[in-house]
């Protein structure tokens, strides 16, 4: 039987979701506990994966069963034995074919800036203290919809087999004394969202116009985007499904 795992965590002790040798990892320290609960070996495999220090609202994760489980029990034992910085939302039953990773038909993340410095928010948002015209961002922002090959913001080092992403949403928004960058595609590359945040700041610094990002899309160059932003200001924010995924 396959469950999926909806959690969130904090990601400042972390070097990211995916399993790596001699760095903890979101992922090691949830198939660690959950095997400790079932009894036996768990591999979970996750919707994507996070760089070390980004937080996530919402991640997905599924594994295999061979015996139907009480899950709001197996929630409660998790968040027990789980450190503070890791929770399990819900635990469900999905079908057997179901993935976490391949099923998800869009992802969505967020950017926080601050403008004042805040000792209280140094861990959740970026201080950045330039004046940035919004409205210029904004506009460069919409040209990604003019675009689905997006290998100017990926990392460099990567074994994908495609740079192409839908951009379904792209923007900027003033939330409670924050700049928030909204955006949401049906994938997204390594370290794409904090390549696009560096190259959106740079216009909206008035280093370069907003035509300056279609420059940089058509390079495909990774060194003619903006400088990747901090992890700690970004957040996985939503993941989803088709609805006939769950069995209820």
């Amino acid at each position: 039987m396959r469950y999926f795992i909806e959690l969130s965590y904090f990601g400042k002790a972390y070097h990211g979701w995916q399993n790596q040798p001699d760095s903890i990892t979101v992922q090691e320290v949830l198939e660690k506990n959950l095997s400790k609960v079932l009894g036996f070996k768990i591999d979970v495999v996750g919707a994507g994966r996070t760089d070390a220090g980004v937080h996530s609202k919402q991640m997905f994760a599924h594994f295999d069963a061979e015996e139907e489980l009480d899950t709001d029990l197996l929630k409660y034992k998790l968040n027990s034995m789980l450190p503070k910085d890791v929770a399990i939302s819900e635990i469900f039953q999905v079908s057997e074919d179901a993935h976490a990773r391949f099923d998800a038909v869009s992802r969505s993340y967020e950017y926080y800036i601050v403008k004042e410095k805040n000792p209280f928010l140094k861990d959740f948002a970026w201080f950045l203290k330039h004046d940035l015209d919004i409205e210029k961002m904004n506009a460069a922002a919409q040209v990604l919809y003019d675009y689905s090959n997006f290998r100017s913001f990926s990392k460099s080092r990567t074994d994908v087999r495609t740079y192409n992403c839908r951009i379904d949403h792209a923007k900027w928004e003033v939330e409670d004394n924050k700049l928030v960058f909204h955006i949401t595609a049906d994938r997204f590359l390594r370290n794409m969202v904090r390549a696009v945040v560096g190259t959106l700041i740079e216009i909206g610094q008035n280093k370069y116009p907003v035509s300056h990002i279609h420059e940089v899309i058509k390079s495909e160059d990774r060194g003619k985007a903006g400088t990747s932003v901090p992890a700690h200001g970004l957040y996985l924010t939503r993941i989803e499904y088709p609805e006939n995924i769950r069995i209820e």
